[in-house]
């Protein structure tokens, strides 16, 4: 699995004068400091500025508009931290002023509203997320036209929620839309374009339309290029995914040169220790392990649990995204004893997190339930499969291509325990849904 790449916090300062020019001038050097913070990861660091912020601006005010900026700012580095909890009731105190600031039709509206979806979406709660996604883009489109680029961003926001629900058809339109008003608005070459063609060919990569995605990813990796530089993150990002792309055809010794240039970019921009750094190592490291280079994964693996356990705190989701990893590889070469643990621990940290019902805890339970049938332990998988179905289910309705991987090795196990019969089964369902996924390809 491809990590996304660490949210972009955006500082826009009010420039307001009232209640004095020396608590406002303290308001924007706090925000100011935050913000650098955030971007070099220095997350504690921009806690503390952006807690100061808060403090001060609660000075103008209950509903002054720097207050509602303040806690939004402050919602998003707790997002990012997977400090979902803490995040939530900043991003609402935060729409609340606005609404009532500005009226319930301001952009700034529309912002708030997009944040707090995205907080949902992260959550895997996919039912809350997406009628805030769609009020925000009915206020970007009312209150700026139908063609301006706020909501093009807003419809691939919301093409990524129908995607992760594999809701590929609405989510091609969506994508599609955002990316005929980007082009339209800001020219076929803007970076923003190139941010619409990456997303749509992760959607084709998904669906293995591979022949579709590749053109679309070079196109948006030759925009990134000539318009921002060959250093620039954006350009990191999508060769990280052009990467993916080719790992998953197998295509590796072509996917190993994008996911060192990618590790260099991020290494050069951020130093050695940021979470996207993590990220690239990660990637490199499913590299590694798709060929069966377990020595070399496994060290890139745990530098990229330790950068996100410093980062990002021990029970943040990447960091259950890296004992995955690393427990994969221990599995795979039969070292179970290493990496049951790891499995347990990443299955804690998930549904501590994101709740019980993430696609990412059904994720940890497959592979947990993997590892048991491996070892012989087949009272300790079965449950462990079932509830993973269950969870995919709930997420996803009964006939995601999500599901068919558990259903597979669910189905081995039960020929292990003598129940053909119930296997059978199993394996019908899933061939149904991987036909029906078939059928869809050109």
């Amino acid at each position: 699995m491809n990590r996304p790449k660490v949210p972009q916090l955006l500082l826009t300062l009010l420039l307001c004068t009232t209640p004095s020019y020396a608590q406002n001038s303290a308001w924007v050097s706090y925000m100011e400091a935050g913000t650098a913070a955030y971007k070099e990861g220095h997350y504690a660091a921009a806690e503390s500025a952006l807690l100061s912020a808060v403090n001060v601006s609660e000075k103008f005010g209950s509903q002054d508009r720097r207050l509602a900026t303040s806690l939004n700012h402050l919602a998003l580095l707790y997002s990012t931290q997977g400090k979902y909890a803490a995040a939530e009731p900043l991003y609402k105190r935060s729409l609340a002023i606005r609404e009532k600031a500005l009226g319930p039709n301001d952009p700034e509206v529309a912002e708030s509203l997009n944040n707090l979806a995205e907080l949902y979406y992260a959550h895997g709660k996919y039912a809350e997320a997406e009628p805030l996604f769609k009020r925000s883009l009915e206020i970007y489109e009312k209150a700026l036209g139908p063609n301006d680029p706020s909501v093009a961003t807003g419809l691939n926001n919301l093409a990524e929620l129908y995607d992760s629900q594999g809701k590929y058809a609405d989510a091609e339109l969506t994508y599609k839309r955002s990316l005929q008003i980007a082009e339209k608005a800001l020219g076929p070459n803007d970076p923003s374009v190139a941010v619409c063609l990456d997303n749509l060919a992760g959607m084709y990569r998904t669906q293995g339309k591979y022949t579709v995605a590749e053109p679309l990813y070079r196109r948006a990796l030759q925009i990134e290029e000539k318009a921002l530089g060959p250093n620039n993150l954006d350009v990191s990002t999508t060769l990280n995914n052009l990467a993916l792309l080719c790992t998953t055809q197998r295509k590796y010794a072509e996917a190993e040169p994008l996911y060192k240039r990618a590790l260099q970019i991020e290494e050069k921009a951020f130093g050695p220790n940021h979470p996207s750094v993590a990220t690239s190592l990660h990637n490199l490291g499913i590299l590694y392990d798709s060929q069966g280079k377990y020595a070399e994964a496994e060290p890139l693996f745990k530098r990229a649990l330790a950068i996100d356990e410093k980062a990002l705190g021990p029970n943040h989701p990447s960091v259950a995204l890296e004992l995955n990893g690393l427990a994969k590889i221990y599995s795979t070469q039969g070292r179970y004893a290493e990496a049951e643990p790891l499995y347990k621990r990443a299955l804690a940290i998930e549904e501590k997190t994101l709740g019980p019902n993430h696609p990412d805890v059904a994720m940890t339970l497959n592979n947990l339930a993997s590892l048991y049938k491996d070892h012989g332990q087949y009272a300790e998988a079965e449950p462990l499969y079932v509830r993973c179905l269950q969870v995919y289910e709930k997420a996803f309705g009964p006939s995601n291509t999500r599901l068919t991987m558990c259903l597979k090795n669910y189905a081995e196990l039960l020929v292990l325990t003598k129940r053909e019969e119930e296997a059978n089964k199993l394996l019908a369902r899933a061939n149904a849904i991987e036909a029906g996924e078939s059928a869809s390809k050109p």
